[in-house]
C-alpha cells in the first residue's frame, strides 16, 4: 500500500509547525540548456588545472543524475530521496525539522552512533536513553514504553555502530507498529551492505513514518565525498528539502558518486564487500586467540568490537605497528572496548601479530 493523505497529515503533525509553514530559500534555477547570468557566478572556470572545468558554476541543488542513480540503486523513486553530506546531514535535518527546542525529544539505544544524541542536544531536544539489552539486542518493549508525546524521532542503527550486530527485525517491526502516528522511526543502514539482513526499504509503503538512512561512505568507499541519502515518504523529503542548504552537494562529489553507482562499478564493489566480510571472519577467529582480547563480538558490519584486558595497552600495541583503532573504553555498557575496522589482509595480519594471536 502507498501513503494516503491521512498518512501525510500524521507525518506533518509530528513536524515543527514553523518548518511546515516555512517558505524555503529560492535558489537559482538549474537549467542546463540556458546560459547562466542569474547566479552571480564568474563566467570563466578556475585558472588552475582541475578535473572539473565547471567549478565556477553552482552545483545542482539535488543533482538529477545522482538522484536517478541512487533511486535505481536503492529501488525507490526520486521523490523518496534526499541527498546530503553524509548521513550526518540527514540526522541533523531530521532533528531540526521534527524537534522543537526545549519541548521535543528523541529516543536512542546506547551504545550506538553518537551523532543522534549530538544533533538532538544541538537542537535543544531531550535525549531519552533506552539501552540495548543482553548481547546488544534491541529492547523494543523499553522503546515502546518510552514513546511519550514529546518523542518525535526513534533512532535505530542496524547493523549497530559500535557493536556490529543487526537489530532483530521482529523487534524493529514492533516498534514501527507502536510508533505509527506518534513518532518517526529512523533505521540507519550505513553498514547494510556487509549484512545478510534485508534492507527496510521494502517496508516504506507499509510504514509511512519509517525513514531509512543510507550512505556511500562505507561499501562504495566514498567517505571523502560525503554522500548520504535519506529515504522516506515524499512528505518527509519535501519537508527536509525546505531546510537543506541550497547547494549542499559539491559537483566533484556528485560526479564521483555517479561513477561509483554505474553498472561497471558494481562488480568491483561487490567483490570488495565480499573480501571485507571474509577478512572480518578471519580476523575475528584469530582475535579470539589473543591474550589481550577477552571477547570478540559477532559483527555484520566492516568492523569488530573487542572487549580487551586493557584498552590502552591494546591501542598502544596497535600504534606500535602503525595502526589506529577506536577507543570505546569507559562508555556505558562497553567496558575496556575498542572498535577495529577490518582492513586489507596485510593490515589485518599486522593486527594479529601485534595482539599475539598465534596460529
Amino acid at each position: 500500500m502507498s501513503a494516503t493523505p491521512a498518512d501525510d497529515a500524521e507525518i506533518l503533525a509530528l513536524a515543527r509547525p514553523d518548518i511546515v509553514a516555512l517558505a524555503p530559500y529560492e535558489h537559482a534555477v538549474f537549467a542546463p540548456t540556458l546560459e547562466r547570468l542569474h547566479a552571480n557566478e564568474l563566467p570563466w572556470p578556475p585558472h588552475s588545472e582541475t578535473p572539473d572545468t565547471a567549478l565556477h558554476r553552482y552545483p545542482e541543488p539535488q543533482p538529477a543524475a545522482l538522484l536517478a542513480a541512487l533511486a535505481s540503486h536503492y529501488g525507490v523513486s526520486t521523490e523518496q530521496l534526499l541527498v546530503g553530506r553524509g548521513s550526518d546531514e540527514g540526522i541533523d535535518l531530521l532533528t531540526r525539522a521534527f524537534c522543537r527546542a526545549g519541548e521535543d525529544a528523541v529516543i536512542i539505544c546506547p551504545p550506538t552512533f553518537g551523532m543522534y544524541a549530538v544533533a538532538a542536544r544541538i537542537q535543544g531536544a531531550a535525549v531519552v536513553n533506552v539501552p540495548l539489552g543482553k548481547d546488544y539486542a534491541l529492547d523494543d518493549a523499553g522503546v515502546i514504553a518510552a514513546l511519550d508525546p514529546r518523542v518525535k524521532l526513534v533512532w535505530l542503527c542496524s547493523p549497530n555502530n559500535p557493536t556490529g550486530n543487526s537489530l532483530d527485525s521482529a523487534a524493529i517491526r514492533r516498534v514501527l507498529e507502536a510508533a505509527r502516528g506518534r513518532a518517526l522511526v529512523v533505521v540507519d543502514e550505513a553498514y547494510s551492505e556487509f549484512s545478510a539482513q534485508a534492507s527496510w526499504v521494502g517496508s516504506l509503503a507499509e510504514y509511512p513514518h519509517l525513514v531509512i538512512l543510507r550512505t556511500l561512505s562505507k561499501a562504495q568507499g566514498l567517505a571523502g565525498a560525503r554522500i548520504g541519502t535519506v529515504i522516506a515518504a515524499p512528505t518527509v523529503i519535501r519537508l527536509l528539502r525546505k531546510i537543506i542548504p541550497p547547494y549542499a552537494i559539491a559537483r566533484p562529489a556528485s560526479t564521483a558518486a555517479e561513477h561509483a553507482l554505474q553498472d561497471n562499478s558494481r562488480p568491483i564493489a561487490l567483490a570488495r564487500i565480499a573480501r571485507i566480510c571474509s577478512e572480518r571472519e578471519r580476523l575475528r577467529g584469530a582475535l579470539t586467540r589473543s591474550p589481550w582480547v577477552t571477547r570478540v563480538y559477532p559483527s555484520e558490519a566492516n568492523f569488530l568490537l573487542l572487549e580487551t584486558t586493557n584498552a590502552r595497552s591494546v591501542l598502544d600495541r596497535l600504534q606500535a605497528v602503525a595502526l589506529l583503532a577506536r577507543d570505546f573504553s569507559g562508555k556505558p555498557a562497553l567496558g575496556e572496548a575498542i572498535r577495529l575496522t577490518v582492513g586489507t589482509p596485510e593490515q589485518n595480519n599486522r593486527v594479529m601479530t601485534a595482539l599475539e594471536c598465534g596460529t
